[in-house]
């Protein structure tokens, strides 16, 4: 147990969700008996511009004529999703409404896309009522919404498996999120078939996306070093436990296998796969056990992007992925939070990398296994590689401390100095 959450009165009930889940080829062909089987009659189908050309969210939608539903296209959702453009999706579909469901069809963005209008066209108020405190309101749905099914095209948010809508707040340069059960899909669809068309680029940046969940689930705070909660004070993220324990391990496990062959060989059917399950086991972990501080380092990361511009994204404007800005402080994180629990660290070292070496400081064999993955699937050698320098650490440590929602599952206490440590020696990791 780490020393620095010994709790009075600990707690001994963890909590575990997952949305119902359909896996594999070919199982975003049966959507629309899916949602025929809730009665929707009318369905918004949620996607970006991107994944539209593809043509797949076209397709999806067209299905469900056949079982009596009718399905609208919307597909104005913004790649790494700002209050802005979550507002736009809000208001259009408050105003071609009602809907009985929703599909997402995408990443990570349309599927939070979905998620924030499914929230405000089934529960009073604007966005920012809803977004965590101290950024915004906090405040929880009093509505169940309707169902949305995810259908992940990217491998690598979860957010299909999860509970979170993340969005950047422009005005003040923070990413941060909505985040309660009601927002989990009723449905993931994941269809390895629909992720063929991932450039390398994506593939490895959002892959390090599920990496780190499976990370940094795996090394949060346990549940049992919490003080106990009433029934109405429980939350999502419950800290690290045996179920989600047993998700991370496997997701790491996947990823050994098939990470570089993914990025490398995008055509490889069986590594597709694997990244696929890699991606909703990960989110089935952290989606309960919750994640910590290469998360809440990547919010203001991502938010404060000056004119970084990363292959195989939309070009239009400078941004940081989310997986990469998460990856970019992960090896200087796991350094520090290895004291918590040494074994566990160790542990998902060799998962991640049977074949590596034991390196003589054992503090050290983690961050070596991140670096060595990292300069394989090209992902920047630090922070100073996109774009920052020693005089952004003060707002990027302004930014990951509001993240507390975060920083409280961390296995130590997380201070402004420590993080602004974790920052500088990421600059440069090689």
């Amino acid at each position: 147990m780490p020393t620095d959450h010994v709790p009075a009165s600990p707690e001994s009930v963890f909590t575990y969700g997952a949305p119902q889940l359909k896996f594999g080829p070919g199982a975003s062909d049966e959507i629309g008996y899916d949602l025929s089987q809730t009665g929707a009659r009318r369905v918004l189908v949620v996607t970006d511009p991107g994944v539209a050309a593809t043509g797949h969210p076209q397709r999806v939608a067209d299905q469900m004529e056949r079982f009596g539903i009718e399905a609208v296209v919307y597909d104005r959702a913004r790649v790494e999703p700002t209050d802005e453009s979550l507002q736009e999706a809000v208001a259009w579909a408050r105003e071609h409404g009602p809907w009985d469901a929703f599909v997402a069809v995408g990443g990570g963005s349309s599927i939070d896309t979905a998620k924030a209008v499914d929230l405000l066209t089934s529960n009073p108020g604007e966005l920012m009522d809803y977004v965590n405190a101290p950024v915004g309101g906090g405040r929880a749905p009093v509505n169940p919404l309707a169902p949305l099914v995810a259908v992940p095209t990217t491998t690598g948010t979860g957010a299909e498996s999860t509970t979170i809508c993340v969005l950047d707040v422009l005005s003040l340069k923070v990413k941060t999120g909505i985040s309660h059960a009601r927002l989990r899909p009723a449905l993931a669809v994941v269809d390895p078939a629909l992720t063929r068309s991932q450039p390398a680029g994506v593939t490895a940046a959002s892959g390090m996306d599920i990496l780190c969940h499976a990370l940094e689930s795996y090394t949060a705070r346990p549940y049992t070093t919490y003080e106990r909660k009433q029934p109405e004070q429980r939350v999502p993220y419950c800290g690290a436990n045996p179920i989600a324990d047993m998700w991370a391990e496997k997701a790491m496990s996947l990823l050994a296998g098939s990470f570089r062959q993914a990025v490398r060989h995008g055509e490889d059917e069986a590594a597709r796969a694997d990244m696929a399950m890699a991606a909703t086991f990960a989110g089935m972990g952290f989606g309960n056990a919750g994640v910590h501080i290469p998360h809440a380092n990547a919010y203001p990361v991502a938010g404060r992007v000056k004119d970084f511009h990363p292959k195989d994204y939309p070009a239009d404007e400078p941004m940081v992925p989310h997986g990469m800005s998460v990856a970019l402080t992960a090896p200087e994180a796991f350094r520090f939070t290895f004291d918590a629990d040494p074994e566990r660290h160790l542990r998902a070292a060799r998962l991640l990398d049977p074949a590596a070496e034991q390196t003589d400081d054992p503090r050290e064999f983690l961050p070596a296994v991140l670096t060595a993955l990292m300069r394989d699937i090209d992902i920047p050698a630090g922070l100073g590689a996109v774009g920052y320098d020693e005089g952004d650490v003060p707002d990027l440590v302004e930014g990951a401390m509001k993240q507390q929602r975060l920083l409280a599952t961390a296995p130590r206490d997380v201070t402004a100095d420590d993080v602004a440590g974790i920052l500088r020696r990421s600059m440069q990791l090689w």
